[in-house]
């Protein structure tokens, strides 16, 4: 049974970046029923640009998450427009103006709902996708005895200095145009709006993907109609300055910057006691096949598991894609079993 989503209030809440939120709001569904020892939970944290509608199409029964067995749980990212964003909090600036959302800040905001509301002090599993892998393996590092599984869906725990440039591609195409003042947009961005998501699509895919003109099979009656109407209307959804927020958020990725680990990312991702799905797409060009092996040689109890697709990133979100999807679902469901 679904319910209406629920708003967790952090008061005097710190952030990474030193600013003090005087109240920050952590949005949040869950599915399923939670066990009465509290054994059954999976944490799916949000990827970049979605709110949890977008995400749960993958919890149903028989699904890669099954709510008659689970009881989940998806907290919304901080600047996704739910939780607290530049769109609705006026505390809440750019990476121009020395603010920033971290992981740190998403994964610390989760664990004080977990706790406080609802009293689960360990997870059966952290399933991410994208980002929300990001927050995955944040979970794994920062509370080790807590985390039991991590499946980190097309995600490594720091960005790449490869992802890095994509991501700056993204915030100068969408600074480039002419309503933006510095520090914020004075009207809706339509260039802007138009350049970021060509370059994403031109990355979100592979180049098989895009040679084989998938979109045709999903009603698309030409490449600019599905640009236009997929790509373009997506991101339009969303508010500008909370895209440039979840970018900065992505650029500052790095499991091992906080005090515990102090930069040694090494360490961070030994200590990651969880059994580990690291299941990337063979033909990501966001975390490649090659960074996401390379993280899982260097945590103790991971399994790496390549999803052969040519569907690019988007492979771990198939909603699409009956194929990728049973990939998924039937390792998860391995994960959870063992």
């Amino acid at each position: 049974m679904n319910r209406s989503p629920g708003c967790f209030i952090l008061e005097n809440f710190s952030l990474q970046c030193q600013v003090v939120l005087p109240q920050a709001k952590l949005i949040y569904q869950t599915y399923g029923e939670l066990a009465s020892d509290r054994s059954n939970v999976i944490l799916y944290p949000t990827s970049y640009g979605a709110q949890h509608t977008d995400i749960d199409w993958l919890i149903r029964p028989d699904g890669i998450l099954d709510p008659t067995r689970w009881f989940i749980i998806i907290p919304n990212m901080f600047g996704n427009g739910l939780s607290t964003s530049p769109s609705n909090c006026q505390d809440c600036k750019l990476s121009e103006q020395g603010f920033w959302f971290s992981h740190l800040d998403n994964v610390l905001a989760q664990e004080q709902l977990l706790r406080q509301v609802f009293q689960i002090e360990r997870l059966a599993l952290v399933y991410g996708w994208s980002m929300g892998a990001q927050q995955a393996y944040h979970w794994g590092v920062l509370f080790p005895d807590r985390t039991e599984r991590i499946a980190a869906i097309c995600g490594t725990a720091r960005t790449t200095d490869h992802n890095r440039i994509f991501l700056e591609s993204l915030r100068t195409a969408l600074t480039a145009d002419s309503t933006w003042t510095g520090t914020h947009f004075e009207e809706i961005p339509e260039r802007g709006f138009r350049a970021f998501a060509r370059i994403y699509a031109s990355w979100a895919a592979s180049q098989a993907f895009w040679r084989e003109k998938i979109y045709y099979q999903h009603g698309y009656k030409s490449l600019e109609d599905y640009l236009l109407r997929f790509w373009e209307a997506n991101y339009r959804k969303r508010d500008p300055h909370n895209l440039l927020a979840m970018i900065d958020t992505w650029l500052c990725c790095d499991v091992s910057n906080n005090p515990t680990y102090q930069g040694d990312y090494q360490r961070a991702l030994a200590a990651i006691q969880a059994k580990t799905l690291v299941m990337p797409a063979t033909t990501d060009l966001y975390f490649t096949p090659e960074d996401c092996a390379a993280e899982a040689a260097l945590i103790p109890n991971a399994q790496y598991r390549a999803i052969p697709s040519i569907w690019g990133h988007r492979a771990g979100n198939p909603y699409q894609n009956p194929d990728d999807a049973a990939f998924i679902r039937k390792a998860v469901w391995e994960l959870l079993a063992n």
